[in-house]
């Protein structure tokens, strides 16, 4: 009997417990700060500090901003629907509108969370104004608003890419012509162009955008009349609600649009600041390493580095340093975000924020606009660049292929000679220009012979060893798609722009279309506001 007692005085207990489950919208505030507190206390959703943003709109679209866009929403599809009368619409239009109106004064409130929102409406004009929450439920709604956040800051960091974009395309076009080493393993490999290189790099970056709007058609759809995950007895027109809140359709599966969807698009959308990152990354590693470098081909112009504060010779580049901190900070957090989405179990509010919460895309636009500054800063010193590869053998690969070509020695020959020819060169600090022609002749000789092929004279003058070994007449004499030749990088550039325009419309398109879905649920709720609503 005493056992049985105890059980029941701990059931009793712990539904005592149960039974004093706090109510976010009956703990009393005065102020925004103390309402997230007191949200933040029980451990419901609501932050206390303001989040980093991606622009000005981001910043001002919050979790208030939205709950009450999401308010307003619901107020126009229940009429619409019959759901509930005209006059208990206007009853709700009415008290969501003074929830908005209320905030903008310097006393008024603006909490995160839905019942603290959902008190302020109903203290000015009754509890009847409740039935809003028909079918709804903290967990649809900020789902929905963790879409129209993750949408929002993606449509943000395409268009800063769009900007780095276009500063690559216009450093690309003064810089068809700058020849410098393309490098395998840091080590130089073969001529190609400043311009070849910038637009290798802005294509990984359109690739992105194709990443972005591809994404775009799972990013836009809209968790919101799902209630916790199985739907309700309320015949809500989710599609309707979707087409108000700017949604270009809605996830069907209702545990999928508030439990499962959530993470795929955090993932998805992350992942492309992170495939930029990377690429930033090693571009910034790139200039780095030249940057090191005594007498430097690319530099950053006067006024753009700063001094040592001992040592006056220094020329620190801050700016190459701040972008790769930035690209290093995205792709850490990126990690983050697969992390917490892989160690959360489903149903948990953690998971679902991550990118928000840690500031992943106003991270990743803040390494974009560091990027854009090395770039608007960085000169290119053409004849350093020239002077760069003429110092080392980066054309001989040319002269092997150019030997089996015009003059039918086996490749592998015509490869086993230049290389003998670097071998013998570097030791003495022969270049190209300065190798003795007798000593090449001799060299091409001795691997006849290693080969066991007759004997025949190197079956070019010294002229045209000397032409076919510079750098221009290399790049000027590719062929094949693609290469860093001046006709095909001036056709790349062409088309590269024509992408850069169309992406430019695309994002153009995606935010007249939700400017048109905030006019166009601005009117239908204002048709719902009693003409004396000016209190």
């Amino acid at each position: 009997m005493k056992y049985l007692a105890c059980i029941a005085g701990t059931v009793g207990v712990l539904i005592a417990s149960n039974a004093l489950a706090a109510d976010t919208g009956q703990l009393p505030c005065k102020t925004t700060q103390e309402c997230n507190e007191n949200a933040a206390k029980i451990g419901a959703n609501a932050p206390s500090d303001a989040l980093p943003s991606t622009s000005k709109t981001d910043a001002a679209e919050d979790q208030f901003y939205w709950l009450n866009k999401i308010n307003k929403a619901s107020t126009v599809m229940l009429v619409e629907e019959d759901i509930f009368p005209k006059d208990v619409g206007q009853l709700i239009a009415k008290g969501v509108d003074y929830t908005i109106r209320q905030a903008q004064q310097p006393d008024g409130k603006r909490p995160s969370d839905v019942l603290q929102i959902e008190k302020i409406m109903t203290d000015k004009v009754g509890e009847e104004a409740s039935v809003i929450h028909a079918g709804r439920s903290r967990q649809d709604m900020y789902a929905t608003y963790r879409a129209a956040k993750l949408r929002n800051q993606t449509l943000d960091f395409a268009e800063a890419l769009l900007g780095l974009r276009a500063r690559l395309l216009a450093k690309a076009a003064s810089n068809l012509d700058a020849l410098m080493p393309g490098y395998t393993n840091g080590v130089q490999a073969v001529p190609i162009t400043y311009g070849h290189y910038l637009l290798a790099y802005e294509e990984s970056f359109q690739r992105d955008q194709q990443r972005i709007s591809d994404a775009w058609g799972r990013l836009n759809l809209s968790p919101m009349g799902v209630g916790v995950m199985s739907d309700s007895i309320w015949p809500l027109n989710r599609t309707r609600l979707a087409q108000l809140l700017g949604f270009d359709g809605i996830v069907e599966n209702s545990m999928d649009a508030n439990q499962v969807i959530p993470f795929d698009n955090q993932l998805e959308a992350t992942a492309i600041a992170n495939s930029a990152a990377i690429r930033i990354g090693v571009m910034m590693q790139d200039l780095h390493t030249q940057y090191a470098e005594v007498r430097p081909w690319l530099l950053l112009q006067e006024g753009s580095t700063y001094t040592s504060s001992s040592m006056p010779q220094k020329r620190n580049p801050g700016l190459i340093m701040q972008a790769r901190i930035a690209a290093s900070d995205v792709v850490g957090l990126s990690g983050a975000v697969s992390i917490r989405a892989h160690n959360v179990m489903s149903g948990m509010v953690d998971s679902k924020s991550q990118s928000e919460d840690i500031g992943l895309f106003p991270r990743a636009i803040k390494m974009v606009s560091a990027t854009d500054r090395v770039f608007d800063a960085i000169v290119v010193n053409k004849a350093r660049a020239r002077e760069e590869l003429e110092s080392d053998w980066t054309s001989t690969m040319n002269l092997a292929e150019l030997l089996l070509q015009a003059h039918q020695i086996p490749f592998r020959v015509g490869h086993g000679f230049a290389s003998q020819m670097v071998s013998y060169a570097r030791p003495l600090d022969l270049t190209p220009k300065t190798i003795p022609f007798s000593e090449v002749t001799d060299l091409f000789a001795k691997t006849l012979a290693k080969f066991n092929m007759p004997a025949r004279p190197f079956p070019m003058s010294e002229a045209e060893f000397r032409e076919v070994m510079s750098p221009e007449w290399i790049v000027t004499h590719t062929k094949g798609v693609g290469g860093p030749q001046p006709d095909e990088t001036a056709r790349m550039l062409k088309q590269a722009q024509q992408r850069l325009d169309a992406d430019k419309a695309w994002l153009a398109a995606q935010r007249d279309k939700l400017a048109k879905a905030d006019a166009a649920l601005d009117q239908s709720f204002a048709a719902l506001l009693p003409k004396d609503n000016a209190q």
